[in-house]
């Protein structure tokens, strides 16, 4: 039975190079975590894949290197301090496409408990904002 298992030989990113990179915010607010479930949501729709920003900022090569691999870069940011998008464009990235959930009408503050409702209005706007 032992013999079964594999050991890896080396710590590995899980995020692979995309096609569609979504890099979310995560932030302490309603607006940063409805960022990254929209997020969450296109990566299970096949719409792009989920990306991990905080390895961005923290220059993990990895991540930098999955990143270079991405023919488009979607941050998604919870509000106007875009801090995805900052973190891509510090670190020396294009974002072709940023997309700001409080600007898409879900005000910030509140629970951190999303409410499906709230999920299904900002993926549908979301959606458009993509497509635009």
């Amino acid at each position: 039975m032992a013999e079964d298992i594999k050991i890896a030989e080396g710590v590995k990113c899980a995020c692979e190079a995309a096609i569609i990179g979504l890099y979310a915010c995560a932030g302490g607010s309603n607006v940063g975590q409805m960022a990254n479930k929209v997020a969450v949501e296109l990566t299970k729709q096949g719409k792009g894949k989920i990306m991990c920003t905080v390895g961005i900022g923290g220059q993990v090569p990895g991540i930098i290197k999955s990143t270079e691999g991405t023919d488009e870069i979607i941050a998604i940011d919870g509000c106007p301090l875009l801090c995805a998008k900052k973190s891509l464009e510090l670190a020396g990235f294009t974002v072709d496409k940023g997309i700001v959930i409080s600007e898409l009408g879900m005000k910030k503050g509140g629970s951190l408990d999303l409410e499906e409702s709230d999920v299904s209005e900002m993926m549908s706007k979301v959606e458009t904002a993509l497509v635009n």
